[in-house]
Parts: structure tokens; sequence; C-alpha cells
């Protein structure tokens, strides 16, 4: 056994992680947002502990919403990353293809993804647990297109970063959502959050979404108002989303970045 080559192979790791920003973000916020987010969940249930009494499947319902958002966000990264995988970004940008079709294509193709992993969940939850989300009504609708296109608007914000900075944003593909999941409000009330947070909070529009779907199933009061205020936020942050897709394409293609990107 030599020290040696065990020391040289440990300094290489060492040095990957800590002169690589998304690799140190990764290792820190993992736990972080774990302990955050199941800390909120747990003091709201000690706190309202018969707050879903008679709400049979909130929670649940809730879940399949989240996984609903996160494997179109997913779905649109991993369409993103296969090209970068693959090498294939010089080619995609050479043919003759406008950015608009590029965009759209990963659109439909996530939502196809999506629907594939998604409905046969949503089949087996009634006979094994006899709940039906479709028990939201027609609202259901509103809050799973809502949904959709802010998984696409991350998608696009990850994308961005992922021609701007290669494969290095890789990590962030995989984590953003999580970044999001305790401020989104996606088993408890906005109320559970310190006041700080709460003002970040209503700055998403997973905050007005995942509050419809309880105002439905717990209080059986549909709040429109809720399925506009997510829309805006939706319209507000998609178009941030195309505007950065198109600069960050332009920018890696001034420095030449799209050659390598696959590298």
């Amino acid at each position: 056994m030599n020290l040696t080559r065990i020391y040289g192979l440990f300094l290489r790791h060492f040095y990957l992680i800590t002169r690589s920003f998304p690799r140190i973000l990764d290792l820190i916020y993992w736990p972080s947002i774990q302990i955050t987010l199941w800390g909120f969940i747990s003091n709201f249930f000690a706190n309202h502990s018969t707050y879903y009494n008679g709400a049979v499947g909130v929670i649940l319902s809730c879940a399949i919403l989240y996984d609903f958002l996160f494997r179109t966000s997913i779905g649109f990264n991993m369409l993103f990353l296969e090209e970068i995988w693959s090498r294939n970004f010089t080619n995609l940008f050479i043919a003759p293809m406008r950015i608009s079709e590029i965009i759209i294509s990963l659109v439909l193709t996530a939502l196809i993804r999506t629907l594939i992993g998604l409905v046969p969940a949503i089949l087996i939850t009634s006979p094994l647990f006899g709940i039906s989300i479709l028990n939201l009504g027609m609202p259901l609708f509103f809050l799973f297109l809502s949904l959709y296109i802010f998984g696409i608007t991350l998608g696009l914000f990850v994308s961005s970063g992922l021609l701007r900075y290669g494969p290095a944003f890789e990590n962030i593909a995989w984590s953003s959502l999580f970044l999001l999941a305790p401020l989104g409000c996606i088993y408890y009330p906005i109320e559970i959050l310190p006041d700080l947070l709460q003002t970040l909070a209503r700055i998403l529009p997973l905050v007005y979404i995942f509050e419809e779907a309880r105002s439905i199933l717990v209080n059986q009061y549909v709040d429109y108002s809720n399925i506009k205020n997510a829309f805006l936020l939706n319209g507000f942050y998609l178009l941030i989303g195309i505007l950065l897709f198109y600069y960050s394409f332009q920018q890696a293609r001034k420095k030449g970045s799209l050659i390598n990107i696959g590298e």
C-alpha cells in the first residue's frame, strides 16, 4: 500500500470539490433543504394536528401535483442534458432550426415524458388508497397547467445555466426544484413560514397552486384568485426564462463555447 498514491488521488478529488462552486453548493444545500423542509412539515403537524381531519388524500394529492412539477422540470432538463452528453450541440445549432423551434420541441417532449410517468401513478392511488386526485374537479386542469408552465420555466433557467457554464452546472439541474420546495408550501400553509420567508414565498406561483389545492380539498371552496395569481407569476417568469435562454445562447455562440459544451 503506497500512501503517496493514496494522498495524490485524495488531493485530486479534494481539489475537484473545493474548486467547483456547483459541487460545493450541492454538498451544502441538500442536507440544509431536507432539514428545512421536514422541519416546517413537523412544526405544522405538531401545532395543527387536526387541520387535515376529514380531508382524505390531501397530502397524497399535493404529492402528485408536486411530482408532476418535478417530472416536467427534470424532463426538460434531461432532454437538454442528453444533447450535452451525446455531444450533439454543434449539430443541433448548426442545423437550420430556430431557437424557438428547439424550445417548443423540448416542451412537447417533456410533457410526454411527464405523462408516461405520472398517469400510472395516478391510476394506482384509487385502488390502493381509495383516493382520486380528480376530486379537485375542473380546477385540477388549471393547477396542472400552471405547474407545467412553472416546470418548463425552471427548465429554461437551468438550460440557460448549462449554456453559460456547461456540464459544471449539471448539479443545479437536478436540485433546482428541491431548493424551492420549502418555500412552495407543498404540504403546509404559508403561515407556517417565518415572516421573511412568507414574503419570499409569495413571489412564487407554487404557493398559490398548493393553497388552492388545499382550499378545495379541505374547505371545498374554489378560490380563483389563487389560480389567477399563479398564472400571472408564471407568465412573468416564463418571459424572463425565454429571454435568458436567448441571451445565454447568444453569449455562448459569441464565445465559441457551443462547440465544446459537450466536452
